[in-house]
């Protein structure tokens, strides 16, 4: 099984990946469009050249490679993608032959988080209409893709997992709940800068508390999330 799990940034997508990862069964895949997406768009990203020298840069070879032998050959491969990496010229007929998932998370914890790291996210940094628009071409496909909210998971790892799985048809394991202090081996290169709090975490974190304060300054991006979320959030298992 091939999972593409499609979330923006500062949205446990992180924790998710080591939670995949520490099955023992399932390979794991670190946003492979990262350098893509730089090397096409030239934004100025914490960490620009390493990405760039750490990844392919042409897409197309990314997506074959999603689709090729999975590491280390085992039976489940997790991938994690984000949203705002798919511009034009990103290529998605692939993503027909996976399992799609896609986890949001309230924009105003997303803003909040994103922002320590980089100031000033635009909408088209945090990626909810990039995953509202992934969503609608999976659904335009036939298939039924799975929505699942990370405020959920936070609140109940072990309920929300194990229904993650039995939709995705997949076997739960308790091994999912914990994960080794310290990173995973297919970090990518960014995790230096971007992954600082789950490299101290074995496991998640507990329920969040109220929402954050969004600075005057980030409300429009605020506002223009807020109805993409909840449009989700409706779909959501």
């Amino acid at each position: 099984m091939r999972i593409a799990m499609w979330s923006g940034p500062r949205n446990l997508s992180t924790a998710l990946m080591y939670a995949f990862g520490n099955r023992g069964d399932c390979a794991v895949e670190d946003e492979p469009f990262y350098a893509a997406y730089l090397a096409m768009t030239g934004l100025s990203h914490p960490m620009r050249a390493e990405i760039l020298d750490s990844q392919p840069q042409e897409p197309d070879a990314v997506a074959e490679a999603l689709l090729g032998q999975v590491p280390g050959a085992k039976p489940h491969y997790y991938q994690k993608h984000m949203t705002q990496h798919m511009i034009p010229g990103v290529p998605r007929q692939w993503m027909q032959e996976v399992a799609n998932v896609f986890l949001i998370r309230h924009p105003a914890r997303v803003i909040a988080s994103y922002a320590v790291k980089r100031e000033n996210p635009t909408l088209e940094d945090i990626g909810f209409r990039q995953q509202a628009e992934l969503l609608e071409l999976v659904r335009s496909w036939g298939q039924a893709p799975v929505v699942v909210d990370s405020h959920d998971i936070r609140n109940d790892p072990a309920g929300k997992l194990e229904q993650l799985c039995e939709t995705i048809g997949m076997p739960f394991s308790p091994k999912m709940l914990t994960w080794p202090r310290g990173g995973h081996k297919d970090d990518g290169v960014w995790a230096a800068h971007w992954y600082g709090a789950v490299w101290n975490s074995t496991g998640f974190a507990g329920p969040e508390g109220p929402l954050p304060e969004v600075p005057e300054e980030l409300q429009p991006v605020l506002q223009a999330a807020l109805p993409i979320y909840e449009q989700m959030k409706a779909a959501k298992i």
